[in-house]
């Protein structure tokens, strides 16, 4: 996400930390070529005109004048009216202190709204609240089905019309809204998810329908769900929906596929509505909350450390964490361990988006093309040694080898490849027990 300009800030500051003191002539370049970088990202004209008006005010100031480091000190106001321009604090949903809480979603055709109603029964699940998804999309007759398959993969009820009905056409937005409360209570959950029918474009009779089902299930939370990947036109179609039905926030998809980020950039600042979730991939756990001040460190290349840590902390085994830790602080690390944590790192998502949160990562490696199936045969390498082999990686000698590489369906040369390659990550196992900096692996290992 952000790729395009993400290498383009990362042009300008590397030009900008070559520089000794700046004048104010080196700040008007830095922020002319910082505007065209906003505006070939497809950010919306006033948003770009005034973060440049506040980046060259802070950056001919005194702040600048008196830094050490005037170079770091203009990318530290950069990176700060990113924030502000992206919402400043993190948005939250309004949960009701008499529940249940309700989220009404609503957007275009196409936008991702079933999908985010699944994903977003997740997340609130995974917090301990007991959610009820409700399918008030029947212009769509898949969405119904669509959402019920969500919620079986979910374990989450789900409230919709009767099949009869939505067969024959005969569904009824209006009694569905009306039927929400009592089914809520009946099944005692705390939080409702209301998915609303879309069109492929902002019309009238989808306005009159949303604030129909708006008025009657009075939702705590209105959310407009957006394609990230539409740019300026994600702006407009908020604008709309802002003004026909009333938001409390806005959910992003596809951000993982918006290379520019002109959505992003420009909804918060022109609506005046925060981003409360980004949708990162198609899976239902490619879901998180926006964090403003995270995701301006992912645009200029910083990494996003809390985010891979919340990630790890959600996939990771903590009992196979201690154990390893403790056999690290004696110097040991087997094949087994590394292929216990291999498996792990695989439920944190792509190998190229872990590595993209990682701050001080060489460019290099943050852009080669990592192919996650190689994961896949490492693995089969592994689970085709014996135990006495993981454990001591010397006892493999040739004929060996050739049995491991029949076992797993590779090659004996590339047996080979994974032993070197582990033979360097054991090392950086045992630098980092006794305290010293490990070298970074060469790019591929």
């Amino acid at each position: 996400m952000f790729d395009a300009l993400s290498d383009r800030f990362d042009g300008i500051f590397t030009r900008l930390r070559s520089r000794g003191r700046l004048t104010e002539k080196d700040v008007d370049e830095v922020c002319r070529e910082i505007r065209l970088a906003l505006l070939e990202a497809d950010v919306n004209v006033r948003v770009v005109k005034g973060l440049i008006t506040r980046v060259k005010d802070r950056a001919q100031g005194a702040e600048v004048a008196k830094s050490l480091s005037p170079a770091q000190q203009v990318i530290k106001i950069v990176h700060e009216e990113l924030i502000t321009t992206l919402g400043g604090d993190s948005g939250k949903l309004t949960m009701s202190s008499k529940p249940p809480t309700v989220v009404m979603l609503c957007g275009l055709q196409g936008s991702g709204k079933t999908t985010v109603a699944g994903k977003l029964a997740r997340h609130l699940k995974s917090q301990g609240l007991g959610v009820l998804l409700v399918a008030a999309d029947l212009a769509r007759p898949a969405a119904v089905e669509q959402l019920r398959v969500l919620g079986r993969r979910l374990d989450v009820p789900v409230f919709s019309a009767g099949d009869d009905e939505i067969a024959e056409g005969r569904g009824d937005v209006v009694a569905v809204a009306r039927g929400v409360a009592d089914e809520a209570a009946r099944l005692g959950k705390n939080v409702v998810i209301v998915d609303t029918a879309g069109r492929l474009q902002v019309d009238t009779a989808l306005m009159e329908e949303l604030r129909e089902v708006r008025d009657i299930v009075a939702p705590h939370d209105t959310l407009l769900v957006v394609d990230a990947m539409t740019g300026q036109e994600a702006v407009n179609v908020a604008t709309a929906f802002d003004e026909a039905v009333g938001l409390d926030g806005v959910v992003l998809t596809k951000i993982d596929g918006d290379a520019r980020g002109g959505a992003a950039l420009s909804v918060k600042e022109v609506v005046g509505k925060p981003i409360l979730f980004v949708g990162t991939g198609e899976k239902l756990e490619d879901f998180e909350p926006f964090h403003p001040d995270r995701m301006a460190s992912r645009i200029l290349g910083m990494g996003d450390m809390l985010t891979l840590i919340e990630k790890a902390e959600a996939v990771f085994d903590e009992g196979v964490a201690s154990e390893t830790e403790a056999k690290l602080r004696k110097g040991q690390f087997t094949l087994s361990d590394f292929l216990d944590q291999m498996r792990q790192v695989k439920k944190m998502g792509p190998l190229q988006n872990v590595l993209k949160l990682m701050p001080g990562i060489p460019k290099e490696l943050k852009n080669a093309e990592l192919d996650d199936r190689e994961l896949g045969r490492v693995e089969a390498i592994i689970c085709s040694m014996t135990l006495a082999e993981r454990n001591d990686p010397s006892l493999i000698n040739g004929s060996r080898r050739l049995r491991i590489a029949h076992g797993s369906g590779t090659t004996t040369q590339e047996v080979n490849a994974m032993l070197k390659q582990f033979k360097v990550v054991q090392q950086m196992m045992r630098s980092m027990a006794s305290g010293k900096r490990p070298k970074l692996p060469m790019p591929g290992m």
